[in-house]
């Protein structure tokens, strides 16, 4: 019986190995994240005698390197939430963090735990490519939302309002008509310094260059706001640069983001359960391979509260004496309850058909 704690790093791990009644077989040693040291670190536990589990934290991805590589010479693996190593045998006032330490007691969990450690199944391709093209979507969202008050703060000095007068979507390839129009017109002065007619034909062309739909109204709207309007900054070649520039970099960042979109699509539609989930009410082509992601493989889960406690909707009971705090579980029941004998429409308990 023999408990292997390995406490992860960046680059190396320390390695601890214990048996019961305080034997240690090993004292804590460094293993490197190479392809030889792993491979050594596995012939090493494999030669022990007796029944060997290796158990480490789940913390980031560092851990997956020896993960994989243990799994694959065939040991016992368990990763572990962090929570429940970090709230394990705290029984000392003094605080003591350090590699070795932490290495010991990993291995000493393992040991308390060593029936009920859960075996480590690896993610398959497919749902990691999708966890991780979401998270690459979420921090583009954040990056473009950043850029894009940027550039409207520049265009206040230079076109003000320009970011208004467009309200078309955004295209499949992540181009906005808006922001195509400001990179060729990003002065005020590049529109006022045509006639009405001359304008109306250039803005013909650009549209069909572009491919947008062009719409001779929608050109004397522009025209006439251009008009109504005066830049702060000069039209020169300094402001055309910084102008363009903060453009690019926003277009750039919205074409990257559409594209991570289309590929979390194809990714999803590769699971099996995403028919299911495309189903739902208000699921999207974007929310659908984000929940996809996010909670992973459904069947890990053995019951439908179980994703409900994972998902972090179902708060833990409190009770002290006398006072108990509802669940939230209960506080949803009872709003269900009174919101089934609400008159629809009274503005208090709004049912399915008023919300629609």
């Amino acid at each position: 019986m023999n408990a292997v704690g390995i406490d992860v790093s960046k680059g190396k791990s320390m390695v601890a190995i214990l048996r019961p009644f305080g034997e240690v077989v090993a004292s804590p040693f460094e293993v490197g994240h190479t392809g030889q040291e792993l491979s050594a670190l596995a012939k090493r536990l494999l030669a022990l005698d007796g029944e060997t589990k290796v158990v480490m934290e789940c913390t980031g991805s560092f851990y997956l390197p020896v993960a994989y590589a243990l799994r694959e010479a065939g040991l016992f693996m368990s990763a572990v939430h962090a929570k429940l190593i970090f709230s394990f045998d705290n029984d000392s006032i003094r605080r003591k963090k350090t590699d070795k330490a932490d290495a010991i007691k990993i291995a000493n969990y393992a040991l308390s735990k060593w029936l009920k450690l859960p075996p480590y199944v690896p993610e398959e391709d497919t749902r990691k490519l999708l966890k991780i093209c979401s998270r690459q979507y979420n921090k583009y969202g954040k990056l473009k939302t950043m850029l894009k008050n940027n550039f409207i703060a520049l265009t206040d000095h230079t076109f003000p309002g320009v970011n208004e007068l467009f309200t078309s979507q955004v295209r499949a390839d992540g181009h906005q008509k808006w922001l195509d129009f400001a990179m060729k017109f990003w002065h005020c002065e590049c529109v006022c310094s045509l006639t009405a007619k001359g304008f109306t034909e250039r803005y013909q062309r650009w549209c069909k260059r572009e491919g947008y739909r062009f719409s001779k109204q929608k050109a004397e709207d522009v025209y006439v706001s251009a008009i109504g309007h005066f830049g702060v900054l000069p039209k020169c070649d300094s402001t055309e640069l910084l102008m363009k520039q903060a453009a690019a970099q926003l277009n750039s960042v919205s074409v990257a983001q559409a594209t991570v979109a289309g590929e979390m699509l194809r990714l999803a539609q590769m699971l099996p359960e995403w028919p299911v989930v495309s189903a739902f009410y208000g699921v999207g082509s974007i929310l659908g391979p984000q929940l996809m992601a996010e909670i992973g493989d459904v069947r890990r889960f053995e019951k439908k509260g179980s994703l409900v406690q994972f998902a972090g909707l179902c708060e833990e009971p409190y009770q002290s004496g006398k006072f108990k705090r509802y669940r939230v579980a209960h506080q949803q029941e009872r709003f269900a309850a009174s919101a089934e004998n609400a008159v629809p429409g009274d503005g208090c308990h709004p049912t399915k058909q008023t919300c629609r």
